[in-house]
């Protein structure tokens, strides 16, 4: 990897750009990228977070993908090459605040252990809140999964099962200045007891003016068939453009 290149994106400030669905607009991407470099007389530390998103939303049902890769080193050696990618959708013929949901991901993750990962399945959820300033959903359904895993430094493990995703998020904007957001899924294996997966990301955000924030974000993963987890906290300024 080109050391120059990290330099200069870590450097310009987490960037963000977005757009909101309305009647006239129908399509949205999201683009984060955040990092660090610590360079001492013992040795050198960076951390790159990338994160883009891309949204098409009709009356009755919503497309989104989702990327986002980690890459980080400490003393020259790695410690984080993490990747995950997902491609869902929201079909919204149901009762009202009740929808359909469907999912396709990969992930793979150097510090979680994780060689490859494919998920595929399919639920409900529900929106027990929804107002314009206020949201909060939850979802649960039934994953179809296929894993690659290293169990520790000597045994590598193939396996499928079936996972019980269950998930809650809510999102929050006081005043139109600060918005707190959080999304967090639990995955219990359907064939392993003690087989389990957590993923969480929650963030805050305050608008210091009508296109510029301060952004902070909090995410956590675990597996535990690999007794591996990961913690990552961002933050940074982040720039907001609505077309």
């Amino acid at each position: 990897m080109n050391k120059w290149i990290i330099c200069i994106i870590v450097i310009v400030f987490p960037l963000l750009v977005s757009a909101q669905f309305s009647d006239s607009v129908n399509y949205h991407f999201q683009f984060n990228s955040t990092g660090s470099i610590n360079k001492t007389d013992l040795g050198d530390a960076y951390l790159l977070n990338n994160n883009m998103r891309f949204g098409i939303k009709k009356e009755s049902i919503s497309l989104n993908a989702t990327a986002g890769w980690v890459y980080g080193q400490q003393q020259q050696k790695l410690t984080n090459n993490d990747f995950n990618s997902a491609l869902d959708f929201n079909l919204y013929k149901t009762l009202p605040h009740f929808y359909y949901w469907g999912l396709a991901s990969y992930n793979t993750s150097y510090s979680l252990k994780l060689n490859n990962q494919q998920q595929y399945g399919a639920g409900v959820a529900y929106n027990i809140y929804d107002r314009k300033n206020a949201y909060l959903n939850i979802s649960d359904g039934i994953l179809y999964e296929n894993s690659d895993i290293n169990i520790n430094d000597t045994t590598r493990e193939i396996y499928n099962t079936f996972r019980n995703s269950l998930r809650l998020a809510f999102r929050f904007t006081i005043k139109d200045l600060v918005t707190i957001h959080s999304n967090s899924f639990l995955q219990n294996s359907m064939n392993y007891r003690d087989d389990y997966i957590i993923r969480s990301t929650s963030g805050l955000s305050l608008k210091l003016y009508k296109w510029l924030s301060f952004t902070t974000s909090l995410t956590y993963n675990k597996i535990s068939r690999t007794n591996k987890e990961n913690l990552l906290f961002n933050y940074g300024l982040s720039i907001d453009k609505y077309f």
